[in-house]
């Protein structure tokens, strides 16, 4: 019985010893009480800032969850004093050790606030950024490593050591170099900063070119300016690269634009003849059933959905849009056809009457059209060079609605008769073609495609009563140039216009550079009236 009873004993012994290696090892604390006080106290930043970097240095041998939590509570001002005891004081009003992280209940009444001013604020951004470096996530530690390298000072050397040493994602590899460089950078040993300025060349960043001209500014030794020049040459000439696909790149997107906003001008103007001042109205009109489309789904619609309202709100631009051209037409314009000034000033007319009743139902203010998700952000290419996605987007939903409507124009029923009334409409109405009814038709699909632009404009910029008074200029010009009623002049143009204007924005500025595309635009159409292609056409004849 003896023997069972000490053979149960040790069993139970031995269970035990297990249970207890299988609890987990509490954490080591690199921030000690002396610390802690210290940086909450009252005393000159230099030694609060000493006591931040030692715990900062502690925590690069021995992690420390407490350390993050402190200096969080700490820049966010809810780090509290109550006697001798820190305390971190919650928004709902719950409380922690400071340093323990156990919960104080009740909370002492006696807590005092702990400042902080700006430099000791910058000093535990940059101590966070530091904390981050050894995340789980390769993008926060990525973040974290750009992030030091902006303000990086010899302490944090320990610490950007330990994280290059256990690194092994190459791009956080490459940024946690360079904050080293830059780390270096400020040393007060010469050979040092020199190791520094010749690995900070490697970078391609345009955060890099701000801290080496800082660092020229404040350099001495020659040796390290001269190599610190250098560095800055390559990465100037590395980063033009960037600057000239951004040019490039911004000309593509506003070529676009233009393009989408002169598609429907092409058919009003280009194959009817029509000198429709009211398209810009119409464009606004789309942009405006854009944000109702919006307004609708936030207010009837689960929050999930809300990140696909612009297909329901692409066909309500064009419907919305193609509906009050269906209505210019019929009511108005269809008595003024081949009267080009009273055509003029009646859509005039009408498109003062559009802003005032949009001012009248909306106000006079911008009104706000979010991006869903999937079209913020951007697609970056470079260092320098982040495409947005919302421009990328537009400038694919304008090939697609140039490939549509060249589709509808040469490939359908609805596309033939506009084809035959626009190059002779007697005969066509003798073939039975009831051209007053096409004429409507057309109109009605110039309008729409006005509208589909508005919800296009919508994404990149404000939705107010004047959105259309931007673009009208630039997309009678791109009409014009393009050759009357060519959609393939309309396509060369939009691009030239957009390229040409960025280009020379660059080199002239946003105001000469207009000038000069419009005067560029008047020598053109001297020289050649009938734009880069010509048509023949009713209008032509007339």
């Amino acid at each position: 019985m003896a023997t069972l009873v000490h053979r149960a004993a040790s069993l139970l012994s031995a269970l035990l010893l297990g249970l207890l290696m299988l609890l987990p090892t509490p954490p080591a604390q690199a921030l000690t009480l002396a610390q802690a006080r210290t940086m909450a106290s009252d005393e000159d930043s230099e030694a609060r800032i000493a006591a931040l970097h030692a715990a900062l240095l502690a925590a690069a041998q021995a992690p420390d969850p407490r350390l993050q939590a402190f200096i969080q509570a700490l820049a966010a001002e809810q780090l509290k004093t109550s006697g001798t005891r820190l305390l971190i004081l919650h928004a709902d009003g719950s409380a922690e050790d400071a340093l323990s992280g156990a919960p104080l209940n009740p909370v002492p009444q006696d807590l005092a606030e702990v400042m902080i001013n700006n430099r000791l604020r910058g000093e535990l951004d940059q101590a966070l950024a530091a904390l981050q470096l050894f995340s789980a996530k390769p993008a926060e530690r990525l973040a974290a490593a750009q992030a030091l390298q902006q303000n990086a000072s010899e302490q944090q050397l320990p610490l950007l050591d330990r994280a290059l040493a256990r690194e092994s994602d190459e791009d956080v590899l490459a940024e946690l170099s360079l904050a080293r460089a830059a780390a270096l950078a400020g040393s007060s040993d010469p050979s040092l900063r020199l190791q520094a300025a010749r690995e900070l060349g490697r970078s391609n960043r345009p955060a890099t070119q701000l801290l080496i001209n800082q660092r020229l500014a404040e350099e001495t030794d020659p040796n390290v300016k001269s190599a610190l020049a250098a560095s800055l040459r390559k990465l100037e000439s590395s980063l033009a690269w960037g600057e000239r696909l951004g040019e490039l790149f911004t000309g593509l997107s506003l070529g676009s634009i233009l393009l989408l906003v002169a598609l429907g001008l092409a058919i009003t103007y280009g194959l009817m003849g029509v000198i429709n001042m009211a398209h810009g109205e119409l464009m606004m009109m789309g942009a405006y059933a854009t944000y109702l489309v919006q307004l609708a789904f936030r207010h009837w619609l689960p929050a999930a959905a809300f990140d696909y309202y612009l297909l329901a709100a692409l066909p309500a631009a064009f419907l919305a849009a193609a509906a009050v051209g269906a209505l210019m037409e019929r009511l108005v314009l269809r008595w003024l056809y081949g009267r080009p000034l009273e055509t003029l000033l009646a859509t005039w007319g009408i498109s003062l009457v559009l802003m005032q009743a949009v001012r009248s139902l909306f106000g006079a203010q911008n009104v706000s059209v979010e991006n869903p998700a999937w079209m913020s952000g951007g697609l970056q290419l470079l260092p320098s060079l982040s495409l947005p996605w919302n421009r990328l987007l537009i400038m694919g939903f304008a090939l697609a609605v140039l490939a549509g409507m060249s589709l509808l124009l040469r490939r359908t029923r609805l596309g033939l008769f506009v084809r035959g009334v626009t190059q002779n409409r007697a005969m066509a109405s003798c073939m039975g073609v009831n051209t007053a009814r096409t004429d409507t038709y057309a109109f009605a699909l110039g309008s729409g495609i006005a509208g589909l632009a508005g919800c296009a404009l919508s994404q990149i910029g404000n939705v107010g009563p004047d959105l259309g008074q931007s673009y009208i200029v630039d997309a009678f010009m791109v009409v014009v140039l393009g050759g009357v009623g060519q959609l393939a002049g309309t396509v060369y143009a939009a691009l030239g216009l957009g390229l040409g204007n960025k280009l020379l924005e660059g080199m002239v500025g946003a105001v000469l550079a207009k000038i000069a595309v419009l005067v560029f635009i008047i020598v053109f159409i001297q020289k050649r009236p009938q734009g880069i292609f010509a048509m023949k056409g009713r209008v032509v004849e007339a």
